[in-house]
Parts: structure tokens; sequence; C-alpha cells
């Protein structure tokens, strides 16, 4: 009798855990309500809906940290790659101690999903080093050890890896392809080993889209440090720079990409992590346009997620996006009938910052038409410039969405990616 009761408690374990599926974690780094309201307005009006709208299952997302009310990037992406909340100053670590993950491995998800031969990659708008992806393959008792933690991603075995970062890659005084000398001390070229290893690497977005998505290994470097140029609107006004690199691929051209590369076997689950950094930085800048701008491309990385996920509907693939604190907590201000052609005040009656479309003391905003055909006019209100618990959602869509609490901890997202990853 003991032997059947422990074979019928087998059987609903496996019943339980189900099967192994694919997550497309997505990352817009430092997003709140406020950064997807303007991001609508701007892309599709007050009445559309961005592809953020179309995600079927929303969550009131929880920031807070060990001993802190709010979060830090790399602690941020810790608790993402691990389950466990940490000291602010972690970067795959808690503090500078160890960490074991909640599941009671040594191993962030993704380390343990590339142990497992799942086919996994990351994708990131700014350099190697930026924690929202770099932490689920590295760890480090210094975020600003940036050639550090570069040594760690590119010798992590991820079979994607799309960023920025040339410079902490290559020996110091070595010209890269983007223009910049190299920063390593160690005389290090991180890519010529990597291409030893059996990687592939690409420098710009035409080899991107060239790219046979049967490549067994890949590694893009697009920039010397970020795609984009994180400043005030001032600051690039007064140099004539843009916000991103027009050479550069897009975070939905290197999500795309990842997403076909890594999806090659139809009977194998994948994992993806890919994160907008922009948002935030823009944010933590008080730039309202390069804000808005990331926004809207983060939104069409969410489109070419879905693009995938209609076209292959009998693929099991779980899309996950959160970010993991409001970076400036900024809000749309909307007075009633605001000129479009009056230069936005510089500051609301309690203080707060207020930027039109070149910063402040400028021309606000005016939104794509509403559904009776009416353009609004708006300023986007910075009360600071931080990262704070602020309005973070949490979103699913796809297999497993439903398992997406309407209350998530931080600490839920490595739980939701493991049940699902694999089928735990």
């Amino acid at each position: 009798m003991r032997f059947l009761w422990m074979g019928l408690l087998s059987l609903l374990g496996l019943l339980w855990a189900g099967e192994p599926a694919s997550v497309i974690f997505l990352h817009p780094d430092g997003t709140g309500l406020g950064h997807w309201h303007a991001g609508r307005l701007m892309e599709v009006g007050p009445d559309g809906q961005l592809n953020w709208d179309k995600l079927e299952r929303a969550a009131v997302y929880r920031a807070h940290q060990k001993f802190w009310l709010s979060t830090t990037s790399h602690a941020g992406a810790t608790v993402h790659a691990y389950g466990k909340k940490v000291h602010h100053d972690s970067f795959g670590m808690d503090r500078d101690q160890p960490l074991t993950s909640a599941s009671g491995s040594k191993l962030s998800i993704m380390q343990e999903a590339i142990a497992k031969g799942i086919p996994s990659g990351i994708v990131n708008s700014g350099h190697i080093g930026e924690p929202g992806t770099a932490v689920f393959l590295a760890s480090s008792e210094s975020r600003k050890d940036v050639p550090g933690i570069a040594v760690k991603v590119l010798e992590s075995g991820a079979d994607v890896i799309f960023c920025g970062g040339e410079i902490y890659l290559l020996p110091k005084g070595v010209m890269g392809v983007h223009g910049k000398k190299g920063l390593r001390e160690d005389g290090r070229n991180l890519l010529k080993e990597a291409e030893k290893r059996g990687y592939t690497i690409i420098y710009t977005r035409e080899e991107l889209m060239k790219l046979d998505p049967k490549v067994e290994k890949v590694i893009g470097i697009f920039a010397a440090k970020h795609t984009f140029n994180d400043a005030s609107e001032e600051k690039l006004l007064k140099s004539g720079t843009p916000w991103f690199d027009p050479e550069a691929p897009t975070i939905g051209e290197m999500t795309a990409k990842a997403i076909e590369i890594l999806s090659q076997d139809p009977d194998q689950p994948f994992f993806l992590v890919s994160e907008e950094e922009a948002t935030d930085n823009f944010s933590n800048k008080m730039n309202a346009g390069g804000m808005i701008e990331a926004v809207r491309r983060s939104d069409r990385a969410i489109g070419a997620a879905l693009g995938f996920m209609e076209a292959n509907p009998e693929r099991k693939v779980l899309l996950l996006l959160a970010a993991d604190s409001d970076a400036g907590n900024p809000s749309v201000w909307a007075p009633r009938d605001l000129p479009a052609d009056t230069l936005v005040q510089k500051t609301t009656k309690s203080g707060a910052a207020i930027d039109g479309v070149d910063g402040a003391d400028s021309l606000p905003y005016v939104s794509v038409p509403d559904a009776n055909g009416k353009a609004h006019a708006f300023g986007i209100v910075w009360p600071f410039h931080f990262d704070s618990q602020g309005s973070v959602v949490a979103k699913a869509h796809g297999y497993a969405s439903d398992r997406l609490p309407v209350d998530l901890d931080n600490t839920g997202i490595y739980t939701l990616i493991r049940s699902v990853l694999f089928g735990e």
C-alpha cells in the first residue's frame, strides 16, 4: 500500500508540474503607468491601444527591496534572476555575499536554463554590463566593474547576446568598430576569444537583419557604449546629438531576431530576457522626449514577441513584462484647452518641473488624435529624477499567463519564470 501511495504521489507531482515551456521576459527598465500613458498618447492617441495594452493579465508590482522601500537596477535584476530580496547595492549577490536562489540553487534562473541545455539569450539597448540582463549571466561585488562583468557574460554559454559596450571588450587603446578605443586593462580581446569558442560576431543593424537564424551562437555588439545618448533635451539639442544612434538596431529588431534564433527547434523551449535600458536612463535625466521614444520602442518589442506568438499558436510561450521601479515617476500634464502654440510653463504650482518637446520652456507635445479626431496638447511633469516604487505594473500574455497574481511581489517574477520554463 505504501508503494502504491508513493506512486500516486509521484504521478500527481508530474501532473502538477506540467510541461516546460518558453519564456520571453521583457524588461522596459524604469517604466511605471505614467511612462505608458505618455507613450500611448504619442503612438496611438488616448483612445488607441499599445501592444502593452493588449497583454492579457496585469498585476500591481511591489518594488521594495531588503531593508529599503525602493530598489536599484542591479538589486532589481538580482531579485528577478534569483527570487530573493537583497541589499540595494547587489549584482547577482547579496551585497558582497554569494547568493542562493529561492529554489536553493547557486545559479541564476538563466544559468540553470543554460546548464539544462535550454536555448537562452539576452538583449539590451544599453551596454553589456547593464544589470537588467547581465545579472542573469554574471555576479559581481560591484556593478561598476563592467570589464569583469563582461568576461562573465561572454563566457556564460548564452546562445544570443545582443547589446552595446564594445569599449569594455577590447584592450586599452585598441580602436573598435564603433570608433572608440577599448578600456580593458588586462589586454584581453573578449570578442576574438568568443570567436574561438564558436561565436559569430556582428556589429551593425544590416548584419543583424541578414543574420541566418540557424546560427548556433551569436554576439551582436551594436555600440561603443549604449545605443542611445542619455542626457537632457537641452544638452542634446545644443550638441545636435540624437536620442538614439540611427545606425544601431532598435530593441524591437534585436528582440525579433533573438526570438527567431532561439526558437529554431519547435520541440525545445527557449528563454529570452530583453531590456530597453533607455526608458530608465532618459527618465533619470528627466528627458521626456527620449523617454517617450524609448517607451514606443519598448512597445514595438512587445509587438515583436506577440507577432511570434500569433504566428506560432502551437508553441507554448509565456510573454512576461515588468520593470523593477518607476524612474522619475512622470505624469502627463494636460490643462483643459492647453494651446499647442504656446510655451509650457516651467513648473507646476507645487514646483514640479514640466517638459515640452524640447525640454523646459518649449512647445507642448501634441497627441495622435482621439476617437473624435481631436489632438491634445500636453507636457510631462517630473517630480524627481531617481527611481522609486511608483506605479509599476507587471503583465503576462499567452501560455500560463493566468498564473500572474493581481498582487505581485518582485520575487514573483522568478517564481513565475521558473514554473513555466522548468515545468515546476
